[in-house]
């Protein structure tokens, strides 16, 4: 072995000869004896490699595994599905976080469906946790071993309802009570465009063309609901006309929806908000929801505004394919949606086959006559072959 130093910051770099070639590298130490060691390392792995050793370590715990996975895929992952990623764990580390992920199987997994279902989470829920527990092993190569016995719950897919005019005149006027000011326009641009939860409150004041009168969503569940443009209705176009007066001095980048306080002035108790900062988004409408809908004497959930909308373009008689366009479903989903919609637009399908009619199709053969005309025929002359012979 031969120890040399180098360059003005006194780094040892080792050499030595390995197969017939001569391997010359950098400590990236001005320590005498760390280059030294280095260089047995270095030779012992060249060994390994050579002689196709490997040594044997112990496979991590699938907390440990899991937090890998988690810190790879995290700036690959929307913030939202982060939350929901860490929401999973928090049910799946009690039970498997100690454990080897060698040790996990298809009947751990069972066991692990059955409890949760005891807790009283949905199979949704529960697939969603399973999915992640699959993510994880398959990053180990490890799943292979599990997917012909592990079994995804069987969910629902008719879960929502479709408000009532009427349901809806009441959740909107609760809505135009509550003290957060921002809650009857984003209910109202929930129930005109179909957006999703996070789509509006993530929108800012760039996405909203007054002058096209349509609303580009952002960030979204998935690409195909990614950047898709909407059409303002005329509810929509004056609620967000009066919502943007709201702030003379708004800017693109500026939240449509921003964070904000709530109080009460002067002697009434008047509800103000204060605190607004147009640069961050709201964080959520939970608690104003709740109280709006509870007081509407509604049980639905902000979800089910826009199956309401989507429901009602169905019934109109809208095509499939543009409520999909609008929705932002994927293929697959759209594919998926028609048997959980198909029912409602009946009307539109009837419409559809009518053209099918052809034309000319104002006189229509009597075909059972002419069949019975036909057998009549073939009878006679069967009975006059019979008297012949």
């Amino acid at each position: 072995m031969a120890l040399k130093r180098r360059g003005k910051g006194g780094i040892w770099w080792y050499s030595f000869k390995f197969g017939g070639r001569r391997i010359h590298e950098s400590s990236k130490s001005t320590s005498r004896t760390v280059a030294r060691e280095a260089e047995k390392q270095r030779r012992r792995q060249l060994e390994e490699s050579f002689n196709q050793l490997t040594r044997r370590t112990l496979p991590p715990t699938f907390e440990k595994a899991s937090a890998d996975w988690l810190e790879i895929k995290r700036p690959h992952l929307a913030p939202r599905s982060v939350e929901i990623e860490q929401a999973n764990l928090a049910h799946l580390l009690p039970v498997f976080g100690g454990w080897l992920i060698t040790d996990i199987t298809a009947a751990s997994v069972a066991r692990y469906q059955q409890g949760r279902i005891a807790e009283g989470a949905s199979p949704k829920t529960i697939n969603l946790e399973v999915g992640t527990v699959r993510a994880i092993l398959r990053r180990h190569k490890l799943w292979t071993n599990l997917q012909v016995d592990v079994k995804m719950l069987p969910t629902r897919d008719d879960i929502g309802q479709a408000l009532s005019h009427e349901q809806e005149s009441r959740l909107l006027e609760e809505c135009s009570k509550s003290r957060s000011r921002s809650l009857y326009p984003a209910v109202v641009l929930a129930l005109s465009t179909t957006m999703r939860y996070s789509e509006i409150r993530l929108l800012k004041w760039k996405q909203v063309d007054f002058i096209g009168r349509r609303v580009w969503v952002g960030k979204s569940k998935t690409e195909y609901g990614e950047g898709r443009p909407i059409p303002m209705n005329d509810r929509a176009f004056q609620v967000m006309t009066m919502w943007a007066e709201t702030f003379p001095n708004r800017q693109p980048e500026h939240y449509v929806f921003p964070t904000e306080k709530y109080g009460a002035a002067g002697d009434k108790f008047t509800p103000c908000a204060y605190a607004t900062d147009s640069t961050k988004p709201i964080g959520d409408w939970k608690e104003a929801w709740e109280a709006a809908r509870e007081r509407a004497g509604l049980s639905c959930r902000f979800h089910d505004l826009r199956h309401t909308a989507c429901t009602r373009m169905l019934e109109s008689g809208t095509p499939l394919s543009v409520v999909a366009t609008i929705m932002g479903w994927s293929p697959s989903t759209t594919v998926r949606m028609s048997r959980r919609y198909g029912h409602i637009g009946q009307a539109a399908q009837l419409e559809a086959v009518r053209a099918l009619n052809g034309q000319g199709c104002g006189k229509v053969p009597n075909f059972r006559g002419e069949v019975h005309q036909k057998v009549h025929q073939i009878s006679g002359e069967k009975n006059a072959s019979a008297v012949t012979n």
